[in-house]
């Protein structure tokens, strides 16, 4: 009996227990040196490859490794590295950091290169630069090559994957007036260049992801779609050594559909997850000299896939496409964890429902099985049954009544906001150039061990509670010291922005292991929504009530604004996204309300996360998300005072396409990243008229470098050219818990000692 093909896009690869990321931070500390680094790359690799062969997937990837991001070495693979970064005279490794996360030494002082979303995702990649000197071409460093070797000389032939060039080139940023088609001739060179490599190593399939396509295509970008591929394949498809498989997710491709089936490929990858319109494309009309690749297990969830739905799905699916068509993951599993065999404090009971990275891989085998009519295929679909007959918890009725007798008014905060500002402006009276920080102050290893040794029974929670204390008073009175104006307590008792949300609230489960890739060595644990949301209790104004009364200047409350929690969250998928953020946004409102109670005047409510879902065609912008989302957020703050300032922070997205959404959450004072994009979004602010008062971030706290005052100074002018200046406020462009105390300090202190100098010239 034949059994269906399986295929995997991608694999997670900071390691199970993060391995990867401790030792490429060690190499930053100067701690082991780039050999034992690739030592370790090298083994995660294996595990990855091993793992998958183990689980009897066909087509297993290699190349989807990377040691901060798949678009950065896309970048060094094509020579797309800035003259400002080669010219440091680094190593290849060093320089590759280098355009990651900047360099400060003594060969130079560069920033970082820009890093936005990926797609609707919590991964972050890296924005490849084009100047106008760049010569596209391959790189005699050839990471595919050298990663198809390595897998090979281990017994296993894997499917080279790379980035295509649409969807490179559609991402890049340009110099000079340049355009993507302006690389349109050396990218081909460069792809045809590679792909044959590929092919004459031995590689039998070779899969180019184009996701770019699954946004909204226009006729010329499709044009120019088509003018890369048909080169590109019939300069390939001539050695005829290797066949190519064009893969897509986060979406369907209904405006290249068309496109896509007429061109050479051997295989296209489309996804059925995300991709409303896919099952309705193929019906359309499926090549039969073509394989699909069907994306049917989800690669952005926790939860255990329904065999029985799965399975009837794929059966459709085949009976349009053919019998060849493969079972595969919706995209790469590097947005879920590793494995729940590390979880060993939840229970079975919860654990049987949960598929991380390699539960997946067994789930495609098992549904291969189902779908091929193994002899073991009615056991598995009966006992996967189980996981879905009745219901996993009670739902809480007082918690979906109160979300379903939501009134207009519960939305609505008055007075409205220049009634507001003015008020806010009397009791504050803050000078022009307020400073701030986003929230979170350096965790050195002392308060990481604090927590831990709470946890692990070590301390009791009085011990605990005094040492926070002590961090706390030291934070202020530092932040006193540098004359910042609204300060923070620094979050001292936090793991994590969201986590620790969750852990005051009913309806969440946390895991101990499940980490997640958010950016470079950056990894975060995202908890569970397993049931109705509530809060159990106060959960901040403890710590903000003491940490006001050390100083006499406003105390910010910290707080997640219920969008992000969702959102850095795995969100069920028994009731809609819409229900579950109402019900947080009751909870977070409760806190809001405890927090002014008790005499916190200032509240940051942040919505990091607020443009991670959504949706990437711009016709579903508003229907399926915004019209929400911006209200969820303003039902956390409806019932303030009109003297209780309201924050919110956001960071790492492109906010310039939803900037008036944005205005209309009808916060006091936004915070957002903009040191890392150029400034750019100031255009949008004084587009929009924006009323909101702003403090785009004034540097990069993502990178090690220390800003100088002087590069302060330059960014507040750029601002001030286009925001209204007693609207704007000077802060770091996001929170400092993964920075070290020696560059926080000099960092602050240049930001302030640049907005008292602005603030002078301007009270003249």
């Amino acid at each position: 009996m034949k059994i269906t093909n399986t295929s995997v896009i991608g694999f997670p690869r900071v390691g199970a227990h993060r391995e990867l990321k401790f030792a490429i931070e060690k190499y930053f500390a100067g701690k082991v040196d780039a050999a034992e680094v690739q030592k370790t790359a090298a083994a995660m690799r294996e595990y990855g490859w091993t793992k998958q062969r183990d689980a009897g997937v066909s087509f297993i990837a290699s190349n989807d490794f990377s040691f901060y991001d798949n678009m950065l070495d896309t970048a060094f693979l094509l020579n797309a590295i800035p003259s400002r970064y080669a010219k440091l005279g680094l190593s290849a490794l060093d320089t590759y950091f280098a355009m990651a996360h900047g360099y400060q030494g003594e060969k130079g002082d560069v920033k970082a290169l820009p890093m936005k979303k990926w797609f609707n995702t919590n991964y972050h990649y890296i924005v490849p630069e084009l100047e106008a000197g760049t010569k596209i071409h391959v790189n005699d460093d050839n990471k595919a090559v050298a990663e198809y070797r390595e897998a090979k000389k281990a017994g296993l032939q894997t499917v080279p994957a790379l980035i295509g060039p649409y969807t490179f080139l559609h991402f890049a940023t340009y110099e000079n007036g340049k355009k993507a088609t302006d690389y349109a001739s050396d990218i081909k060179a460069a792809y045809i260049k590679v792909l044959s490599q590929l092919a004459s190593e031995g590689a039998e399939w070779i899969a180019v992801s184009e996701p770019a396509l699954v946004f909204d295509v226009s006729k010329d970008e499709n044009e120019f779609f088509v003018s890369l591929w048909s080169e590109i394949l019939a300069a390939v498809k001539g050695s005829g050594k290797a066949k190519i498989l064009l893969q897509t997710y986060f979406g369907d491709i209904r405006d290249s559909y068309k496109q896509v089936t007429s061109l050479a490929f051997d295989g296209i990858g489309i996804d059925f997850i995300e991709g409303k319109e896919s099952l309705n494309l193929i019906k359309t009309g499926f090549p039969k000299d073509k394989i699909l690749f069907a994306g049917i297990i989800n690669g952005k969830n926790i939860w255990r896939a329904d065999y029985e739905k799965k399975a009837a799905l794929f059966k459709e699916i085949q009976s349009l496409a053919g019998e060849n068509t493969v079972l595969g993951t919706s995209c790469s599993l590097l947005h879920v964890p590793y494995t729940t065999a590390n979880e060993s404090k939840l229970g079975a009971d919860v654990l049987r429902h949960f598929a991380f990275a390699e539960q997946k891989i067994t789930e495609l085998s098992e549904l291969a099985k189902i779908v091929s009519g193994a002899p073991d295929a009615a056991a598995l679909t009966a006992e996967n049954k189980k996981l879905f007959d009745g219901k996993r918890t009670a739902a809480n009725e007082e918690v979906r009544k109160a979300v379903a007798n939501l009134k207009p008014q519960d939305f609505t905060r008055l007075p409205a906001f220049a009634e507001r500002e003015q008020i806010q402006k009397k009791v504050f009276k803050l000078p022009l150039f307020p400073t701030t920080t986003i929230g979170s102050f350096p965790q050195t290893k002392e308060v990481r061990a604090n927590r831990a040794a709470l946890k692990k029974g070590e301390i009791t929670k009085e011990q605990y509670i005094d040492f926070n204390k002590k961090q706390i008073a030291a934070c202020i009175k530092m932040q006193e010291e540098l004359d910042i104006d609204v300060l923070v307590h620094g979050e001292f008792e936090r793991n994590d922005m969201v986590e620790y949300f969750g852990d005051h609230l009913e309806g969440y489960k946390f895991t101990e292991n499940a980490w997640v890739q958010s950016y470079g060595t950056r990894c975060v644990k995202p908890p569970v929504i397993w049931g109705d949301v509530s809060r159990r209790e106060p959960i901040t104004v403890f710590w903000s009530t003491y940490a006001q009364s050390c100083t006499k200047r406003p105390m910010k409350g910290m707080l997640t604004g219920p969008v992000t929690i969702l959102n850095w969250s795995f969100p069920r998928e028994d009731i809609s996204l819409k229900d579950q953020t109402m019900q947080i946004g009751l909870a977070i409102r409760d806190e809001v309300l405890d927090l002014e109670k008790n005499g916190i005047r200032v509240i940051q409510i942040d919505e990091a996360a607020l443009r991670e879902k959504l949706p990437l065609r711009k016709s579903d912008w508003h229907t399926e998300y915004l019209d929400w989302a911006i209200p969820a957020f303003r039902l956390v703050h409806s019932k303030v005072k009109p003297e209780t300032q309201i924050h919110t922070h956001m960071c790492y997205s492109e906010f310039n396409a939803i900037i008036k959404d944005i205005d209309d959450m009808d916060a006091d004072v936004i915070t957002f990243e903009a040191s890392r994009s150029d400034l750019t979004v100031l255009d949008a602010l004084k587009a929009a008229d924006f009323r909101t008062e702003v403090g785009p971030g004034v540097y990069d706290i993502h990178s090690p470098r220390i800003p100088s005052q002087e590069e302060i100074e330059a960014a507040l002018k750029k601002m001030v050219q286009k925001v209204p200046v007693e609207k704007l406020w000077v802060n770091p462009d996001c929170g400092l818990k993964t920075r070290g105390e020696a560059e926080t300090l000099p960092s602050l202190k240049n930001l302030v000692s640049a907005a008292k100098k602005l603030r002078a010239e301007y009270n003249k």
